[in-house]
C-alpha cells in the first residue's frame, strides 16, 4: 500500500528549499570575467570580431513568425544577447516568447546559444544548438557594411527533434539603430521558405 503522505512531504520539501534559495536562484559573480555585452569595458573586442562588433550588446522586441502545418501565423517576443571576453569569437544567446494578438506573453518559445566566428578573411562561422534537439554550422559574412547572411552548411537532429534540413539568416542594422532579423528555414519536408522576421531594439551595451 503506497504512502499517501508522501507528495505532501516532497511539497514541503520543495517548499522549504524555495524559501532557503530566495534572492539567490541567479547569483552574480562579479569577480569571475565571463565577457560583456558593452564595448566600453575592460576586455577590449578581439580585432578578428571588429566587423561583428555592431552586433554587440543586448537587443529585444518583437517579431512575426510562420510555422507550416503547426502554429501557423504568430507574435513572438525576443532577445537576442551577443557577448565578448576578447578571444576571436562572440558567445550568442536567444530566447523567445510566445504573445498574443495584444502583446501579452502567452509563454516561453525557442532558445538557442552559439557562437559567431570571423576568419581573417572576415568570412563568418555561426555555430548554434537549439533546445529543441538541433545544433547547426552556418556559414557566411558581410553582405554590406552592417548587415550578415549566413547559410547552413551542416543540420544535426537528435531522435525527437523536429525534421528541418535548412536555414538561412540575415541580420542588418537598420539606419534606427535597431537590428532587423530574418530566417527562412526548410521544415516537415517543405522546402525553404520564410519562417521569422523580427526588429530589435539595442537595450544595452
Amino acid at each position: 500500500m503506497s504512502d499517501m503522505s508522501q507528495p505532501d512531504s516532497a511539497g514541503g520539501d520543495l517548499k522549504a528549499a524555495a524559501e532557503r534559495a530566495t534572492d539567490r536562484n541567479l547569483p552574480q559573480f562579479d569577480d569571475m570575467p565571463i565577457g560583456t555585452a558593452d564595448l566600453q569595458h575592460d576586455v577590449e573586442l578581439h580585432p578578428q570580431c571588429l566587423p561583428l562588433s555592431p552586433l554587440v550588446g543586448v537587443w529585444r522586441g518583437k517579431g512575426e513568425a510562420e510555422y507550416p502545418s503547426l502554429l501557423g501565423q504568430f507574435q513572438y517576443g525576443q532577445q537576442l544577447t551577443f557577448t565578448h571576453d576578447g578571444r576571436p569569437f562572440l558567445a550568442y544567446e536567444a530566447r523567445a516568447w510566445l504573445l498574443n494578438e495584444s502583446g501579452q506573453v502567452l509563454g516561453p518559445a525557442a532558445r538557442e546559444v552559439g557562437w559567431w566566428r570571423v576568419d581573417p578573411d572576415e568570412a563568418v562561422e555561426m555555430v548554434l544548438a537549439h533546445a529543441f534537439g538541433i545544433c547547426e554550422i552556418y556559414y557566411g559574412g558581410r553582405s554590406s557594411e552592417d548587415s550578415w547572411e549566413l547559410s547552413t552548411d551542416m543540420v544535426v537532429r537528435s531522435d525527437t527533434a523536429r525534421e528541418t534540413t535548412e536555414a538561412t539568416r540575415l541580420y542588418a542594422i537598420l539606419d534606427d539603430g535597431s537590428l532587423a532579423y530574418v530566417e527562412e528555414r526548410a521544415l516537415r519536408g517543405l522546402p525553404k521558405q520564410h519562417h521569422l522576421a523580427a526588429q530589435l531594439q539595442r537595450v544595452a551595451g
